[in-house]
């Protein structure tokens, strides 16, 4: 099929930082792209050949989105996986599919899936009612200190809780979520998958997340990751046999812990663009936004190895400001060699809102590490009036 200069229209399902920096890519090619979202302030507007408005859990919606495109695809697990299925059945091709959204987009059924599928990952619990817990733990069943996810629609630490006392079960969601052991880790890992219709599969280099403590959000993702060779190896081989199990087309994103005894456990994947990925824009031969693309479409993919060192510090809006954000000290990390800022386009800042990311390629990562902790100290992003 012709995808480049053509009628051939390519669906995005989602507005978001994610889906502006695919957007990048399909630009670069002339691949015509439609995107829904629910705002119509989405950092995707700006750059799609058509922009719809709606809601990404409305069956109608999707569906009649769908019916307008060839090939549809993500940037958010939280979307109408019901009309994708119909979608599917009518011949449109959707990308991850629909069964692989399903089983991702429930918590409790990804770590069913790690289960009949021999992944390793911690061990967990599965609850119909938050309620529920209090009573496994009034009866031996759960031993405090466990991690609280949400089942359904936690995202960048948000649905996702540390729990020491009952008291810090006070204000959670009352639905189905899952408790796990709370792992003693020497590092979270994250490897991407790339795997095209043809098969084709690639990975990119181990990254390592150091995180917020507060936040439970990445504050910087390193590329290579700082440890020995083996685990390295180890978290590759255990990301290629998840992706090998969905059988997903596009991109899977494999967050890892390696344990103290340096096993290796998955805490949860992402079936798209990822986090964890956004150095490769300017630290590898390909980017995992193009990769994406070249996977749906069903390209050859492209190399995946490190032109050097690649460091990515998330820029969150900081405690204390609201309103229409400002980039302060913006110019003096744009000085710095090897300083790349992706700003977003989101007008509203608000305490820990993802606003954008800041690269640093350095061929030492050490040296990396250290600019990166000079950009984070030195760029705030704040607001008007305050």
């Amino acid at each position: 099929m012709n995808y480049f200069s053509s009628s051939f229209k390519l669906g995005i399902l989602g507005g978001g930082q994610l889906g502006k920096m695919l957007l990048t890519e399909t630009r670069k090619y002339d691949i015509y792209t439609c995107v829904l979202d629910a705002s119509n302030d989405a950092p995707c507007k700006i750059g799609s050949n058509e922009f719809h408005l709606g809601d990404l859990l409305d069956f109608d919606t999707v569906y009649q989105f769908g019916k307008k495109v060839d090939v549809l695809t993500i940037e958010i697990e939280n979307v109408n996986v019901d009309a994708l299925e119909k979608l599917e059945k009518e011949g449109i091709t959707v990308y991850p599919s629909a069964k692989t959204l399903r089983t991702i987009q429930n918590k409790a059924k990804q770590k069913l899936f790690y289960i009949d599928n021999n992944l390793p990952t911690a061990p967990f619990s599965r609850f119909a009612y938050l309620s529920e817990i209090e009573d496994a733990v009034n009866n031996g069943g759960l031993h405090f200190p466990f991690v609280w996810k949400a089942a359904q629609f936690g995202y960048d630490g948000n649905g996702v809780k540390i729990v020491r006392t009952l008291e810090d079960l006070n204000g959670l969601p009352k639905g189905e979520c899952i408790t796990e052991e709370l792992i003693p880790f020497k590092n979270e890992l994250a490897v991407i998958v790339s795997r095209n219709a043809k098969g084709e599969v690639k990975t990119f280099p181990v990254v390592e997340m150091e995180f917020h403590p507060e936040a439970n959000q990445v504050e910087y993702v390193i590329c290579p990751a700082r440890i020995d060779p083996e685990i390295a190896k180890k978290a590759e081989e255990v990301a290629l046999k998840t992706s090998q199990a969905f059988k997903h087309v596009g991109l899977l994103a494999v967050e890892m812990f390696q344990t103290k005894d340096d096993k290796i456990l998955i805490n949860e994947v992402a079936p798209r663009p990822h986090n964890s990925g956004h150095q490769t824009i300017e630290a590898n031969y390909t980017s995992q936004f193009e990769q994406h693309i070249r996977a749906i479409l069903n390209l050859p993919l492209g190399s995946t190895a490190n032109k050097g060192g690649g460091i990515m510090v998330n820029l969150v809006g900081a405690e204390g400001y609201t309103g229409n954000v400002v980039y302060k000290n913006i110019e003096e990390i744009m000085s710095m060699d090897g300083v790349t800022p992706h700003i977003y386009g989101k007008k509203e800042t608000r305490p820990f809102r993802k606003m954008g990311h800041v690269t640093i390629v350095n061929e030492d990562i050490n040296e990396a590490r250290k600019i990166a902790e000079k950009v984070k100290n030195t760029i705030k992003v704040i607001s008007k009036n305050q």
